[in-house]
C-alpha cells in the first residue's frame, strides 16, 4: 500500500502503460519526479524516493536490472533481484508509480542505437570498467523518454554517474532538472550499497577503511597538505586495513572529473574525492567533499 494515500502502488511493465499514467497525470497539471534504480532496495534509494516526492507531485521508481551496463564475467546473473521486495519498500515511502520494464521493452530487438558521454566516462570508474557509464546514459536516456519526468533523483553514492547524467542531459537538452542525493550510510560510516549482500562478516568490517581513508585525507587537504601526500596517505589505510587491490584514489574537479593538479587547494576550493577497492569479490565505491 502506499502509506501517504493508503491507495496500492501501480505496478506497470510497459511503455504504453506507463505513458497512459504519465499523459493523465500531466493534462491533470502534476509534476513527475523519477528515481531509476536496478533493485535490492535499501535505505539510500528509499531516501532519493523521498526527495523526489518532495520536488514533485507524482513520483515514478524503475527497476531495471540493465545488462548494457555489466561486462563479461561481472554479476549480471547473480544480482540480487527482488521485486515484490521491492515494491512493498516504495509503496511504504510514497511512491506513486513503479515500472518493471523487460529487456525487450527497453531493446527493441534489432536496436543499434547507444548514448555516450565521452571523456567524462572514461575517468576514474571508466578504466576499470570501460563498458559501465555508456550502458549507464543508454538505459538513463531511454527511461527518460519512457517516463517524460520533470525532475530525477540520482545518488551522491555513485557521484561520477550523477555528474556523467547531468552532462548528458545538458548536452542532449532533455527537459529534466537533475538533483542528487546525499549519501545514506550505515552505523560504521559505509555507504549503502545493493553489492553490500555480498561482503562477507569479517570483509563487512574492514570495509569502513575505505570511508575513513576519504575522510582523512579531506582533513589533510582542509589544512594545506598537497593532494599527493594526503592520496598516498589514504591509499596506504586501505591496503592496510585488508583491502586486496585499490583501484583508486582520485582528487578531482566536482564538475569535469578532471584530476587536480598537485598543490595545495586555495581557499574557498571544492573538489571532489573518490575512491575504489576491492575486499573479497566485492568492489566498493565512495566519495566526499574536499574543502579548503
Amino acid at each position: 500500500m502506499n502509506s501517504s494515500t493508503g491507495r496500492p502502488v501501480t505496478v506497470v511493465s510497459t511503455r504504453a502503460q506507463l505513458g497512459q499514467h504519465i499523459r493523465t497525470w500531466k493534462q491533470a497539471g502534476e509534476s513527475v519526479g523519477f528515481v531509476p534504480t536496478m533493485g535490492a532496495l535499501h535505505a539510500g534509494h528509499l531516501s532519493l524516493v523521498e526527495k523526489a516526492r518532495e520536488k514533485a507531485s507524482k513520483t515514478v521508481a524503475s527497476i531495471f536490472v540493465n545488462p548494457k551496463q555489466f561486462a563479461p564475467g561481472e554479476d549480471f546473473e547473480t544480482y540480487p533481484r527482488d521485486s515484490e521486495k521491492d515494491i512493498a519498500k516504495l509503496a511504504s515511502v510514497g511512491c506513486d508509480l513503479v515500472y518493471l520494464p523487460s529487456v525487450e521493452e527497453m531493446y527493441p530487438p534489432g536496436n543499434t542505437t547507444n548514448v555516450r558521454v565521452e571523456g567524462m566516462s572514461d575517468l576514474l570508474d571508466g578504466v576499470y570498467r570501460p563498458h559501465f557509464f555508456y550502458g549507464v546514459a543508454t538505459v538513463v536516456a531511454r527511461l527518460f523518454l519512457h517516463v517524460q519526468p520533470d525532475v530525477a533523483v540520482f545518488g551522491e553514492k555513485d557521484y561520477q554517474q550523477l555528474q556523467i547524467i547531468r552532462r548528458m542531459v545538458r548536452d542532449l537538452g532533455f527537459p529534466v532538472e537533475i538533483l542528487g542525493g546525499v549519501t545514506t550510510r550505515d552505523a560504521d560510516g559505509l555507504a549503502q550499497s545493493s553489492r553490500n549482500l555480498y561482503l562477507t562478516p569479517e570483509e563487512r568490517i574492514a570495509a569502513g577503511a575505505l570511508q575513513a581513508a576519504l575522510h582523512r585525507a579531506s582533513v589533510r587537504l582542509s589544512i594545506g597538505t598537497t593532494p599527493s601526500v594526503a592520496l598516498n596517505e589514504a591509499r596506504a589505510l586501505v591496503m592496510a586495513s585488508g583491502f586486496r587491490q585499490l583501484d583508486y584514489v582520485s582528487l578531482v574537479d566536482p564538475d569535469t572529473l578532471i584530476d587536480l593538479p598537485d598543490a595545495p587547494l586555495a581557499p574557498g576550493t571544492v573538489a571532489r574525492l573518490l575512491g575504489a577497492a576491492w575486499t573479497g569479490k566485492t568492489r566498493l565505491i565512495d566519495n566526499i567533499s574536499a574543502t579548503r
